[in-house]
């Protein structure tokens, strides 16, 4: 019986940490072009460059760079091919989203706020 009580509760555990940086959600979220997922995997200010054009954006003013961005260039995949490592800061990774003609280096820096990694700032540049 201890057996089954320690099993559940490393089970229970392991599904309630919340520090983990959601990279699945991610990379749905861009693959289907959702940009209020997107942002809302971020702090309250989210720094954004997209190609070029950099600022500091709330959630709101966020989703419409974003959503501007997916209208100019429509895509249909993306996928994190380096995720660093966690530290007590935060850490980054990097991916590609793929237009209909042409690839982008997405780089997103997280942040550690609390238990949780957010988005602080979020890079998206022609390759």
């Amino acid at each position: 019986m201890p057996f089954i009580l320690q099993l559940v509760t490393a089970f229970v555990i392991s599904f309630s940490y919340q520090g983990d940086i959601p990279f699945t959600s991610i990379e749905k979220a861009f693959s289907s072009q959702d940009a209020t997922s997107i942002v809302g995997f971020g702090k309250e200010k989210i720094i954004l460059n997209v190609l070029g054009k950099d600022g500091v954006y709330s959630h709101a003013q966020a989703v419409l760079v974003l959503k501007d961005f997916f209208n100019r260039k429509p895509g249909n995949s993306f996928k994190f091919y380096f995720k660093g490592k966690e530290s007590p800061s935060g850490c980054f990774a990097i991916g590609t989203y793929e237009s209909k003609s042409e690839s982008y280096r997405v780089t997103i820096q997280f942040a550690k706020i609390g238990a949780e990694q957010k988005i602080e700032s979020l890079t998206i540049e022609k390759v």
